[in-house]
């Protein structure tokens, strides 16, 4: 089987919330690509955005991709690669050489959301979301223009799965059963 269930999508489709349970379920480790980055930074992803700009976060985003997509561990029980479930952040396939390194390595799953979903799901949350404060625009507005903005990128995904109406035991289940298809895909020859 494919080693690593690269989760990607569109902020708060649950990539955060479903990660560590996927990975609990299949035995795997888990890593977030944001969370590897504030700790290198020693600061905030929306601080990271405010000192140096987005163009600053998309290198280090690139860098820490770079790093886990050449990670040469070795699982203990079969000797293959090292299996994971990576979370990344929502603007990371729009890097052309993040999406190599990750389809390299494993299926891309990306968590979709419909708008209003995502408005109310980020309204709750205590998180920054510094790529909607940009322009001043409403928040559903900004969510729109994000997603129409990020659509072609998204498309890359090896598949996608609407978490709108799902738990998140529910979006666990969808998100294995759609990796085991593709990941099978990937290991079987053509018939």
């Amino acid at each position: 089987m494919t080693p690593k269930l690269v989760l990607t999508g569109f902020m708060a489709t649950g990539k955060s919330s479903v990660g560590p349970l996927v990975a609990r379920r299949l035995g795997w480790e888990f890593v977030d690509v944001d969370t590897v980055i504030v700790a290198r930074a020693g600061k905030s992803i929306a601080q990271i955005f405010s000192d140096h700009g987005e163009a600053h976060f998309r290198r280090l985003e690139r860098e820490v991709v770079a790093h886990l997509t050449s990670d040469r561990r070795l699982c203990p029980n079969c000797h293959g690669p090292h299996p994971e479930v990576i979370s990344t952040g929502g603007g990371v396939l729009l890097d052309e050489s993040n999406c190599v390194a990750l389809k390299r390595v494993g299926v891309i799953v990306c968590l979709t959301g419909r708008p209003e979903v995502i408005a109310a799901r980020v309204e709750r949350s205590k998180t920054k979301r510094p790529k909607l404060t940009e322009g001043g625009k409403p928040t559903l507005e900004r969510i729109k223009e994000l997603m129409a903005e990020r659509a072609n990128a998204y498309a890359r995904a090896d598949v996608q799965v609407d978490s709108s109406d799902l738990t998140v035991e529910q979006l666990a289940d969808h998100v294995i059963a759609a990796f085991g298809v593709h990941a099978a895909r990937r290991i079987l020859p053509p018939a």
